[in-house]
């Protein structure tokens, strides 16, 4: 894997393919894990000094995270949903082989608040929550609606079965030989409560809070496209309903900051379409079955390795409040006194 330095010499030889560009700057590692990366650029351009984004693949050559399309399919999704008015970068240029670079692609700016507690707490951004229910829903509409033969997608991204889905979480928790009786249960309750059958879309797959950029005005990007498949669209809404990613807000179910109401108007007001509130509640409980049997991978790669970070170990103890986020969606009641431990930084 090239070094800082290294990348930055072979990006600038990559960067004379974009039009106007003068000079690179400096390069900065924002965030990323074992496969992937972003960075921030600054950049001189003939009208002036900008900032830039690249995402890049810093894992194996091929590796995908989660089962994920890979950043050339990702940098075509971005396109896609701009072009469908979903609020997002614009992508400037994809890394070519010869580049040295891997798999990645350069792409507009944009700035923004993506931290979920802060979206949901912040002052300055009162004005966005007030009607964020509304653009999410706005904005999941577009995306289900984009076309997915003329585009090409169905050729590009696999398609998602909800019951295999299912059934392939649950097997992937029992190989961490760590039982969990309401694991069990939902896992269950989910097989016995399968959605109907209905016409497949693109489906974002990890559209929630902190994965959007907000500014005072409202949405300002949609982030991480990275498990987007084909499937059930209203797996995108139950997962932003999740309880997880609320933030310290609970009352508020959808992100922390809005109601089923204003997503579900939003979304209907878009789509021409009714959405069934008993159709997504499913996915919000397949949403914190999923992300309990995630935090449990979370803590097995702790105590096994190859990852012994804190922040692994404090992820994992989070499968006990996912478990009782089912308990309370799934058991009639909801249990007295049960409530989620978890403080206003979330997972």
């Amino acid at each position: 894997m090239p070094d800082t330095d290294e990348i930055q010499s072979l990006l600038a030889d990559a960067l004379e393919r974009l039009d106007g560009f003068v000079a690179l700057h400096s390069l900065e590692r924002l965030s990323g894990g074992a496969s992937q990366a972003t960075y921030r650029l600054r950049v001189a351009m003939v009208d002036g000094e900008r900032s830039l984004a690249l995402r890049r693949s810093v894992g194996p050559a091929g590796e995908r995270g989660f089962g994920g399309p890979g950043l050339a399919v990702e940098a075509r999704l971005m396109g896609l949903a701009r072009r469908a008015g979903v609020p997002g970068p614009e992508v400037h240029m994809a890394l070519r082989p010869e580049d040295g670079l891997g798999e990645g692609f350069v792409m507009e700016w944009v700035e923004g608040e993506s931290i979920g507690s802060r979206i949901n707490r912040s002052d300055e951004l009162a004005s966005a929550r007030a009607g964020l229910a509304g653009e999410c829903g706005r904005a999941l509409a577009r995306i289900h609606a984009i076309d997915l033969d003329s585009t090409g997608l169905n050729d590009a991204l696999h398609e998602v079965d909800p019951a295999e889905e299912v059934r392939q979480t649950w097997e992937r928790y029992k190989g961490f030989h760590s039982p969990q009786p309401m694991i069990d249960f939902t896992a269950r309750w989910l097989l016995d409560h399968l959605p109907p059958e209905g016409e497949p879309a693109l489906v974002h797959g990890d559209f929630r809070n902190g994965n959007l950029l907000v500014v005072p005005t409202g949405m300002a990007a949609v982030l991480d496209w990275e498990i987007a498949h084909i499937g059930d669209p209203m797996r995108d809404l139950g997962w932003l309903c999740t309880a997880s990613w609320r933030f310290g807000h609970p009352e508020k179910p959808v992100g922390g900051f809005g109601s089923y109401e204003d997503l579900f108007a939003g979304y209907e007001a878009e789509s021409g379409r009714a959405v069934d509130p008993a159709h997504v509640r499913f996915w919000e409980v397949f949403g914190s079955f999923w992300w309990s049997v995630g935090c449990l991978g979370m803590a097995d790669q702790y105590r096994s390795g190859p990852d012994r970070s804190v922040e692994r170990a404090a992820i994992g103890r989070r499968s006990s409040e996912c478990q009782v986020d089912c308990v309370n969606l799934v058991i009639p009641g909801p249990a007295a006194g049960v409530v989620r431990a978890g403080g206003d930084d979330g997972p």
